[in-house]
């Protein structure tokens, strides 16, 4: 077994973060994928200012805004009247008070240039086809093990292999929660939209349990529309939440949403789960990151920005102990654990607020909006604010 400084579990937006926060630090590391190569699937991604904090801290940001999208407002719309519901503006004041902007772009542009970022580094090698089953201390260091028995030697370990993590077993026996919610989501080139869809803004509409989000990505040259609903006979291992659920769901909805319900590939869907927080992701040399540690529900559009968090955090801690990996984790997990844990249960509860079917539920969340004006930022300071990025030089 050669040895390597650190081995990190899965290739996704988390792990290459996490690379360029071990190379920060000076560690060399490998990051390890199961897929025959380097990439991401999935559609449009939303990132607060928390995440382009430490986008720019790792070197990344120029390329970024060279493919994002900024919009001007975070719009909450209602899917029967199309009545805006609430607003938050992204303009100038946003930005003088978090000091970053707010960005969508698509997710595979994000992993490409953290790739990219990663290659250019001389401190990170990568392997593919490496579907790691299992990671052990021993006295030489820490062993992980793949699909096909091969061994590899490092003297850490971070798991950053999502919601299905292998490396979590090792802290916790529990599994994945099912919001009973699916969704169907996907691009089109711009030109197919232009004229029915709203350019400018992040768009929600919202209705009981059912959520309808678009934007523009990838410059404006592609538009992503992403349809999320709760099935109406939920059975784990059956086929739930199908297209003919979503016509269901959407009878009534206003024009201008089933204009977009129709640019809808509905071939592929993602069921939702997430998992219960949990107090401990480390153990010795071996900690989690990302989805493998908080895995979370799209809602609060916070899952891949948490994982960036992680990742920058986690690099203070690598600088601030070097050599002593169980202290670096240790206190990485008791900075990252509390917050990452409110996210992951207000997106839960932010869920609940947008999917409303009570009656009563609806006009208190209609009489809260109506309060509020575009520039009450309060309510998200904890999000967009609570990050603790240490600001470029």
């Amino acid at each position: 077994m050669e040895k390597n400084n650190l081995l990190i579990v899965g290739g996704g937006i988390g792990g290459l973060a996490a690379a360029l926060a071990a190379s920060e630090a000076g560690i060399p590391s490998t990051v390890f994928e199961q897929a025959p190569e380097f990439g991401e699937v999935g559609a449009g991604l939303q990132l607060g200012p928390n995440a382009l904090a430490v986008l720019d801290r790792f070197g990344v940001l120029d390329e970024i805004k060279k493919v994002a999208v900024f919009p001007k407002r975070l719009v909450l719309r209602d899917i029967h009247t199309g009545a805006e519901a609430a607003t938050l503006d992204l303009g100038e004041k946003f930005q003088e008070r978090y000091q970053y902007p707010y960005i969508v772009m698509h997710r595979s542009d994000l992993h490409r240039i953290l790739l990219e970022g990663c290659k250019k580094d001389g401190n990170i090698q990568f392997k593919t086809n490496q579907q790691i089953q299992t990671a052990e201390q021993t006295e030489m260091g820490v062993v992980i093990t793949n699909q096909d028995g091969d061994k590899f030697l490092g003297d850490a370990v971070i798991g950053a292999d999502g919601i299905k993590s292998n490396i979590r077993k090792l802290m916790s026996v529990d599994d994945t929660v099912p919001s009973e919610y699916v969704a169907y989501r996907g691009t089109v080139p711009a030109e197919e939209v232009r004229g029915e869809a709203n350019f400018d803004d992040v768009i929600m509409w919202i209705g009981p349990n059912l959520h309808l989000v678009q934007y523009p990505v990838r410059g404006g040259k592609l538009y992503n529309i992403v349809v999320v609903f709760k099935t109406y006979d939920y059975q784990e291992g059956k086929d739930w939440g199908t297209p003919e659920e979503m016509e269901k769901r959407f009878l009534g909805a206003h024009e201008d949403a089933q204009t977009m319900l129709r640019f809808i590939e509905r071939q592929f869907k993602w069921p939702m789960y997430d998992r219960n927080p949990i107090q401990n992701w480390t153990k010795g040399k071996i900690t989690l990151l990302g989805d493998a540690a908080h895995p979370m529900l799209q809602y609060l559009a916070q899952g891949g920005v948490q994982a960036l968090e992680d990742a920058s955090y986690l690099a203070d801690m690598l600088i601030k102990y070097p050599n002593e990996y169980e202290k670096a984790f240790l206190e990485y997990q008791a900075e990252r654990q509390p917050r990452s844990a409110r996210v992951q249960t207000s997106a839960r509860s932010w869920g609940g607020i947008i999917h409303a079917e009570d009656p009563t539920a609806i006009l208190l969340r209609k009489t809260i909006f109506e309060a509020r004006t575009p520039f009450d930022y309060e309510v998200c300071d904890w999000i967009y604010g609570g990050h603790k990025v240490p600001l470029k030089k």
